[in-house]
């Protein structure tokens, strides 16, 4: 299978020295420019990270329409939707009408989100874990809902006076058929892989890992994905499932590039590993340098070998020409040379 190549954007926008990308119609304007550019370019898909209470994207299904209007091949997706914050039922409504309006291109990643800027700030859109539960607890519980929402799952009771007296349960309107085998999960962690596949779920796995075992980053993610299919097969799911990673990747291709990044080719070679959510965090290095020299690297990088789909994380904040010109070169340069899964 063809290696799949996207971009990943966090809509970031701030008003500082060197961004274009200023205000929030900017970041959302230019998030548009910028998939219509990739699917020009042979790109195979168009991300969009979800933060709340920051100046970043945080809305993503009216992107995601306005993404669709103006193309027409290229995968549209989320890396993720924190779905502690979302009304399953709503969210069912928005996926599947977004779903329909792209044509059946919607490639939709949620998860338990990240650590964030607000403290408990689902709870101001209105969500509180029951007793004894989590914040993770209750991401899956609304997980759940959605999942049978946009499978058909009766989820209201008819009113027999507005329907003709028809008893029973309603299902959400708009469904997409096929939606429901393009969810993602975004998984942290090697346990969480492996629910991931026993849910049915595509994984979706990030530059960082919430756990160490003392291996570089690659070959800990590339437990991951195995675990993963292992434990797809042992879950008797049917049909293939897909694998996305995502990378830093800023080939260095003009004087421009080398400004912005060749200082960095240096310090960002190697893993990192810290402290997040009071628990030990492995990040994935940085790929930066001529394009030929990045493609060698990622050949061997354990994870990328053996996921179908790579999101390259986007300077956003540096324009749709300057993106666009990295993208231009990793879909030429440096895709062809990377191993089909």
């Amino acid at each position: 299978m063809t290696k799949r190549i996207g971009f990943l954007s966090f809509g970031r926008y701030q008003p500082v020295r060197g961004s274009v990308v200023r205000t929030a119609a900017d970041a959302l304007l230019q998030t548009v420019e910028l998939a219509v550019a990739a699917e020009e370019l042979g790109a195979d898909g168009a991300y969009v990270r979800v933060h709340h209470f920051a100046p970043q994207l945080a809305s993503p299904f009216p992107l995601l329409a306005a993404m669709a209007a103006r193309t027409s091949r290229i995968e549209l997706g989320t890396g993720v939707i924190d779905f502690r914050y979302e009304n399953p039922l709503y969210a069912a409504e928005e996926a599947a009408a977004t779903d329909l309006l792209s044509g059946g291109r919607l490639q939709l990643g949620i998860s338990r989100g990240s650590p964030e800027t607000a403290l408990h700030g689902y709870e101001s859109f209105g969500y509180v874990p029951g007793e004894g539960s989590t914040d993770a607890d209750m991401a899956r519980e609304h997980a759940a809902l959605f999942l049978a929402a946009i499978q058909g799952a009766g989820v209201a009771n008819a009113n027999p006076q507005m329907t003709g007296g028809r008893t029973g349960a309603l299902a959400i309107e708009p469904q997409s058929p096929g939606l429901a085998d393009r969810i993602w999960w975004g998984a942290g962690t090697r346990a969480t892989a492996v629910w991931t596949a026993e849910q049915g779920l595509n994984l979706m796995s990030s530059t960082l890992l919430t756990e160490d075992t003392g291996v570089p980053f690659d070959q800990l993610q590339a437990e991951q994905i195995r675990m993963f299919r292992e434990a797809w097969k042992t879950a008797g799911c049917e049909r293939e499932p897909r694998v996305s990673v995502s990378r830093s990747i800023l080939p260095l291709i003009d004087d421009e590039t080398r400004l912005y990044f060749g200082a960095r080719a240096e310090e960002d070679s190697s893993d990192t590993v810290g402290y997040l959510d009071g628990g030990l965090a492995r990040f994935g290095r940085s790929y930066i340098g001529e394009p030929d020299a990045i493609a060698r690297e990622l050949a061997q990088d354990a994870a990328v070998r053996e996921a179908d789909t790579v999101l390259v994380t986007v300077p956003n904040q540096l324009g749709v020409d300057f993106n666009a010109r990295l993208l231009e070169a990793i879909v030429e340069d440096i895709a062809p040379s990377l191993p089909g899964r």
